[in-house]
């Protein structure tokens, strides 16, 4: 077994294949020098721990040990032969599969207006080191994007004393799968901890140490990132001949179009088996370890259709942000105010059926109730609206049915 990737979905191949009892020899290919990390903490504890960060590895020296996994690091696989089941390296060697995995993930997207390489990007520890070494106090940082990358970075920014100016192009923060009424609440959130947030704002231009916008203003910069979205990573399977459609194509298995060969986590492209087929690629974490569960069970021979449910969260200063299901889905919304400052909405279909939720609120204050919304949906059950609406019905005794 071969998986080109050590991010999570990678890492968690390795240990899905060894819980399983296989007993064959796994080799993980992975570009970076670190072993294989946890990817959410770059924006956020990485930035702004008070003691020098070190990565949070999602497999130790010690660990691929006992998996008896061999890791090849900062290597980049650089062709690959489905005829004669091999994938070269950059390193000059050649490594033999019988099932390999794909698992490249996704990258930031650059900017590609004038001066657009003056913005910087966050994608892996040493991006984490260099934005800590930037966020100083007093230093002003543009952000653009208006994304949970932006957002997250924008809070950490400010958590380190930074003038933060955030530029998004849309009409609002959070337009792609965030009702309007969270994205309100973080959008406030963020305003009252002195984030500057100038929305429907295009750029023209950048320069070393300012953000030059459409309408003529000049936004002062020491440092500038782009938080405009990420790409999935399908060159090696693009070179290859693999279908490519916004990220690898693969069946509801999660197999390519190229025999034994599967793909898990943000490069993956795959029809979900609880929402009709509907084509989608997820960029989550949960959603890199379930996909890399399920591709492993048919590497192993099994026929298992991959329906778990899509699940993220963002923390936005001392508020956290849940999505469960599909809420892009439903017609729609229900809401269910759990206190003052907690919320649930509920997204439903024309037919009544419940396929996502969004919430907000301090703390841990929304996990129990998005997670028995989970449940809900994965069960196929499907509550009266005036039932989602009412907290004083406990959502965990709608599971019944």
């Amino acid at each position: 077994m071969v998986i080109v990737g050590a991010g999570m979905a990678g890492a968690r191949a390795v240990i899905a294949l060894r819980a399983a009892d296989y007993k064959g020899p796994i080799t993980l290919i992975g570009e970076e020098l670190h072993l294989p990390y946890d990817r959410p903490p770059l924006s956020k504890a990485s930035i702004t721990s008070e003691e020098a960060p070190a990565p949070i590895l999602l497999l130790d020296e010690d660990q691929l040990r006992s998996l008896n996994a061999i890791f090849i690091n900062h290597t980049k696989a650089v062709k690959l032969d489905v005829k004669a089941k091999t994938v070269a390296l950059s390193n000059g060697q050649s490594v033999a599969y019988d099932k390999l995995l794909i698992a490249t993930g996704a990258k930031p997207r650059r900017l590609t207006i004038p001066g657009g390489e003056h913005a910087i990007v966050l994608r892996d520890f040493p991006d984490a080191e260099v934005l800590r070494a930037k966020f100083k106090p007093g230093k002003k940082i543009a952000i653009i994007g208006g994304g949970f990358i932006g957002l997250e970075l924008a809070a950490s920014a400010r958590k380190l004393g930074c003038d933060v100016t955030l530029i998004e192009a849309q009409p609002r923060i959070l337009m792609r799968g965030v009702p309007e009424a969270i994205a309100k609440i973080v959008h406030d959130k963020h305003i009252s901890e002195g984030v500057n947030i100038l929305t429907g704002t295009g750029l023209a231009r950048l320069e070393a140490q300012a953000v030059h916008l459409a309408d003529g203003r000049v936004i002062p910069a020491d440092t500038m990132i782009a938080g405009i979205g990420a790409a999935p990573e399908v060159s090696l399977a693009a070179e290859a001949g693999l279908k490519i459609d916004n990220g690898i194509v693969c069946d509801e298995h999660l197999r390519t179009s190229a025999p034994d060969v599967y793909a898990a986590g943000d490069c993956c492209n795959f029809p979900h088996g609880m929402f009709g087929g509907r084509r989608t690629r997820l960029e989550t974490w949960r959603s890199a370890t379930d996909q890399a569960n399920t591709a492993v069970a048919n590497m192993l021979g099994g026929s298992v259709v991959h329906h778990a449910l899509p699940w993220f969260w963002s923390d936005q200063h001392d508020l956290t942000l849940q999505i469960a299901g599909m809420g892009d889905l439903g017609i729609k919304t229900v809401t269910r105010q759990l206190s003052p400052e907690a919320f649930i909405i509920f997204h439903i279909t024309d037919e009544g059926r419940l396929v996502g939720a969004s919430g907000i609120g301090p703390g841990n204050s929304i996990g129990r109730d998005v997670k028995l919304t989970e449940m809900l949906i994965a069960k196929g059950i499907s509550p009266s609206a005036a039932q989602l609406a009412d907290p004083n019905i406990a959502l965990k005794s709608l599971l019944k049915g």
